[in-house]
């Protein structure tokens, strides 16, 4: 088996492990449960963003971004494994060294997860382990290129997802403290290789190894967070931290993208009560 067809067969395993992952979704929504609990949390981040792509220049790039999180979880009682649907969009402007080139940045990011939860001790701590998959589709745009202005940022990858969560009272209310954690073990992302255009890509169809496998190896990355839940105003809200280090040393090429940023958001919780047709 070829290169190229051993990256076609990945291709297709990973399409439809996402694809499982998502009618496993539509599934869920349309089977009979007595009562469906589902935590919906929507929140912005704003953050400094510390930017490299070396297809586009050598030079890395600082400045700001803002974050948008569509976050749910839905707690079916009985149901062994819960669901968590995080929707991302995101915008990053940043400088060079010098300032006079800037870098622009939009992605969007589909994560599910399958978790299983624990309850150990007391009862107040909440344990979630399981595997997660994410897709990712972007842009980066260079103002100062005039071959090769923008790179395009596809990108799906596996691996572990898990969360722990400690409820806790202050001021007589019930807050609840929680950390997250996503680890991409396996994925395929799309990358021009070195000194190839994208009109070589796209017009004359010339493949060079633009399908890349990633590993741990070639795409050390991860997303974590720690918030804290309150209620205020009879409303609870979501501060914390976000942290975002996604990475890559492919086709020659190097990549970055780490997000340092601030959690403002607020919770909402509901039950969906299902009849079976």
């Amino acid at each position: 088996m070829t290169t190229t067809d051993k990256r076609a067969t990945l291709l297709r395993i990973l399409t439809t492990a996402l694809a499982v992952c998502f009618c496993t979704t539509m599934m869920a929504q349309d089977e009979s449960t007595p009562t469906k609990k589902v935590t919906h949390t929507e929140m912005v981040a704003i953050g400094s963003a510390d930017l490299l792509d070396t297809y586009l220049s050598p030079e890395k790039y600082k400045g700001s971004e803002m974050r948008y999180i569509s976050h749910t979880i839905r707690d079916i009682p009985g149901d062994r494994w819960q669901q968590q649907i995080i929707h991302q969009g995101s915008i990053a402007m940043a400088d060079d060294r010098a300032e006079d080139g800037n870098l622009m940045g939009g992605l969007y990011t589909l994560d599910y997860a399958l978790q299983r939860p624990f309850h150990p001790g007391d009862g107040q701590w909440e344990l979630r382990v399981g595997g997660m998959a994410n897709f990712n589709l972007g842009v980066l745009y260079n103002s100062r290129n005039q071959n090769n202005p923008a790179q395009l940022k596809l990108s799906m990858q596996l691996g572990p997802a898990a969360a722990v969560t400690r409820a806790f009272h202050l001021f007589g209310k019930e807050w609840r403290a929680r950390y997250e954690v996503e680890l991409p073990l396996l994925g395929l992302m799309f990358c021009p290789n070195y000194g190839q255009s994208y009109y070589e890509i796209f017009t004359r169809g010339d493949y060079d190894h633009n399908a890349v496998v990633t590993t741990p190896f070639n795409a050390p990355s991860m997303r974590h967070a720690l918030t804290i839940d309150f209620p205020l105003w009879k409303v609870t809200w979501r501060v914390g931290y976000l942290g975002d280090y996604q990475q890559a040393e492919v086709n020659n090429l190097k990549q970055h993208a780490y997000t340092h940023a601030l959690l403002l958001g607020w919770v909402k919780k509901f039950k969906v009560t299902r009849t079976r047709k």
